[in-house]
């Protein structure tokens, strides 16, 4: 892939677009992995497992097209690509634990504490966690002259999206409403921590990559991405009732089953696909100010909110 720069009439389709990004960063993760027989094998069998050849890398995708609005270099938004894509598997392991939310099922598979065992699986997450905060601060980070300032404001970026007021806080408030009500502040709290803060954190990131945006459009972008962040989670929910497990992937029906709260719970289907549509007109006014150059996260904008699977 070359560098990322502003709008081409040229550029590729968006589907072409996104095979070449998802193919790059399964590529960049292999490399970055740990090798398979490396000891201890195991662990290291069991991390590769759970990172490659599975989900839609929306967050990798996101971190893409954000770097179009800064002309990012591409091999240094793989890095943070990489370093998102990472945390995200660490927490689906960890969640899909029998503590957690105790599902057999993931992007087709069975989980990796099914697949392995359950110590293996912690280990696991804490190794990939570990793993995206040594991308992070590499001295060689994308290939560029260090910019040492830059590189610790990432850090604590992807330290802050996923820790106890990002995406383990929002963990803990979702383990403590199984079995009763929130309302719908209470609802968005609680999924723009534990889906939002990443998928935030991936937009930034990939905009750090490149040129500063300036305060207004950093702001722009900052509104963009949390509105997608929580256009994700809705999506999701309406999903979890409306799709098939072979579809999804995972247990369909399963936040039902734990009686745990969601936007269809809470406001019913029609007013959640509703509330997606509204989410999405917000997420797009966010980016009117970059004109052409958010063509990308425009178009990952309706794939969010279109998807089915």
């Amino acid at each position: 892939m070359s560098t990322s720069r502003s709008a081409d009439p040229l550029r590729a389709p968006f589907a072409d677009w996104t095979r070449a990004v998802q193919a790059r960063v399964e590529a960049a993760l292999s490399r970055h992995l740990p090798p398979a027989e490396a000891t201890p094998a195991r662990l290291h069998q069991a991390m590769r497992y759970a990172s490659l050849n599975g989900g839609k890398r929306v967050r990798p995708l996101l971190a893409f097209a954000a770097g179009e609005l800064s002309a990012a270099p591409a091999e240094r938004i793989e890095v943070v690509a990489c370093a998102v894509e990472l945390i995200h598997a660490y927490s689906l392991v960890h969640d899909d634990l029998p503590c957690m939310d105790d599902d057999v099922l993931r992007r087709g598979r069975p989980t990796c504490h099914v697949e392995y065992d359950e110590p293996t699986a912690l280990l696991v997450g804490d190794s990939l966690q570990s793993l995206a905060f040594e991308l992070l601060a590499r001295p060689d980070f994308g290939g560029h002259a260090k910019n040492p300032e830059r590189q610790l404001e990432m850090v604590r970026l992807l330290a802050f999206s996923s820790g106890s007021l990002g995406m383990a806080g929002g963990q803990a408030i979702d383990l403590d409403a199984v079995g009763r009500e929130l309302n719908q502040p209470e609802l968005e709290l609680m999924h723009a921590l534990k889906t939002g803060a990443l998928i935030r954190a991936a937009v930034m990131l990939g905009a750090l990559c490149g040129e500063p945006l300036g305060e207004a459009a950093s702001v722009a972008l900052d509104r963009f991405a949390k509105r997608a962040g929580l256009l994700f989670q809705v999506v999701d929910d309406i999903l979890d009732c409306t799709a098939s497990t072979a579809t999804l992937g995972k247990t369909a029906g399963k936040d039902a089953a734990a009686d745990k709260p969601t936007y269809v719970s809470l406001i019913g289907l029609e007013r959640a696909r509703e509330f997606a549509d509204d989410l999405r007109e917000q997420a797009v006014d966010a980016l009117a100010v970059f004109g052409a150059r958010a063509q990308r996260l425009l178009e990952l904008t309706d794939f969010i909110t279109r998807r089915n699977f």
